[in-house]
């Protein structure tokens, strides 16, 4: 059986907080954003120290989230070690778990911000997700989740929300709404 927790703080406290309590796996989201509206790819962060699990764990998710929604694979097939010049990278490098950042939507493209925001999308989001736990994961061993909201309630930057989405709202506000619905599956709700 899972459980779920939220961690709230600076990255790095996030995650020292996520390692004492032992958490099996970590997983930070965010949405991509860029100038090009047309731009669209699904990617992984996983840190320059990432393990074996955190690499297959981050190309597995890629891979489903693409084939979920028609996405091309960014990265080096569906991930970027180490994060796009470092970007990324002290948002998971300092757990003691498999851990990944995942950014599998374009909240600048209009076509996958309507995806985003609706409760469809984010459904869809949110079990790729929780697929991706359960296959890495089994639940038979259990464990704690570790779900960290990027850029949402950081002590340095508490007014961060990250990406503006086409249309309205914010990356941030729409990533935790995905992991919500994936808590609540994870824990049976």
């Amino acid at each position: 059986m899972y459980s779920v927790k939220f961690y709230k703080g600076n990255y790095r406290d996030r995650q020292s907080a996520a390692n004492a309590d032992r958490a099996i796996c970590y997983v930070e989201h965010h949405f991509n954003s860029c100038g090009f509206p047309e731009v669209e790819y699904t990617v992984v962060v996983v840190g320059s120290n990432a393990s074996r699990t955190s690499r297959e764990w981050g190309r597995w998710y890629a891979h489903a989230v693409s084939k979920e929604f028609g996405t091309t694979l960014g990265g080096d097939d569906g991930i970027k070690v180490g994060g796009y010049s470092g970007r990324g990278n002290a948002n998971i490098c300092h757990t003691r778990m498999p851990a990944i950042l995942v950014e599998p939507l374009f909240a600048s493209n209009p076509d996958h911000a309507a995806i985003i925001r609706s409760d469809e999308g984010q459904e869809r989001l949110a079990r790729v997700l929780v697929e991706s736990i359960r296959t890495f994961f089994p639940a038979a061993a259990g464990g704690l989740v570790a779900f960290s909201v990027g850029h949402k309630y950081k002590r340095s930057k508490p007014n961060d929300r990250g990406a503006r989405l086409h249309g309205g709202g914010t990356e941030a506000d729409y990533a935790e709404k995905v992991l919500i619905k994936a808590a609540a599956v994870l824990e049976g709700a």
